[in-house]
């Protein structure tokens, strides 16, 4: 009777049989077999979104660099990656069988271009590394969209909007949710967020500073607000 029950509420979801893919947390550039270049995410506004998409009963793909986040749901895989490279590779694995793709992860713009195989010993005041473009995974899942619904994110530092409204019709987004800098309590490392969605009609919604919990539910109210219309 139970599991009747479960069943059945779980059919009543609104993402009930749909397919969510889910980036989060940062990569790790290597520069020998000791360091690497990273940033400050810990990957919790990802694993939110993983926790709330399931809980609207989708099957979930998350894909995660580095991260110490824990998720146990019975709705959600996770593969983790450490690499730009791995992540585009795992996320164009994933991509044309789901239905909503949010890519959350803060990926690394440059990588090193060549990789010791030893660890650089330190022989002068200053090193110089020479750094090229990681694949762009946002941008190549924009050209490949069909009737995925796909969103982006956008952390800025000046000329918010602007910039994100540009990376949105750039990438070929559905939506994009903005983060500032300038604003207290968001951003990588905080419990909190405080995130603007800017849809491709360029229609605006800005959030107060709530719990990354409630960021994910808001992102998902206004994605089922444009799929289910």
């Amino acid at each position: 009777i139970v599991s009747f029950i479960e069943n059945d509420i779980v059919t009543k979801l609104p993402l009930y049989n749909k397919k969510v893919l889910i980036t989060a947390g940062p990569t790790y550039e290597a520069i020998d077999p000791v360091r690497f270049i990273g940033n400050h995410s810990s990957g919790k506004m990802g694993f939110e979104l993983a926790k709330s998409a399931a809980n609207l009963g989708a099957t979930v793909y998350l894909i995660s660099g580095p991260s110490n986040e824990k998720i146990t749901h019975s709705l959600v895989y996770r593969y983790n990656v450490v690499s730009a490279e791995e992540m585009y590779q795992e996320a164009h694995k994933h991509y044309q069988s789901v239905d909503i793709a949010i890519l959350s992860a803060a990926v690394a713009d440059y990588k090193p271009k060549e990789i010791s195989a030893t660890k650089i010993k330190k022989s002068s005041d200053c090193m110089t590394i020479e750094m090229v473009q990681t694949k762009d995974i946002l941008a190549s899942l924009g050209k490949q969209k069909e009737n995925q619904f796909l969103v982006g994110f956008a952390l800025e530092t000046n000329n918010e909007i602007e910039n994100a409204t540009i990376k949105l019709q750039k990438k070929n987004l559905d939506l994009i949710v903005l983060n500032s800098l300038q604003d207290k309590g968001a951003g990588f490392k905080n419990e909190t967020n405080k995130v603007t969605i800017i849809d491709k009609f360029e229609k605006i919604s800005e959030f107060s500073l709530k719990s990354k919990a409630e960021v994910a539910e808001d992102i998902f109210k206004e994605i089922l607000n444009r799929i289910y219309v």
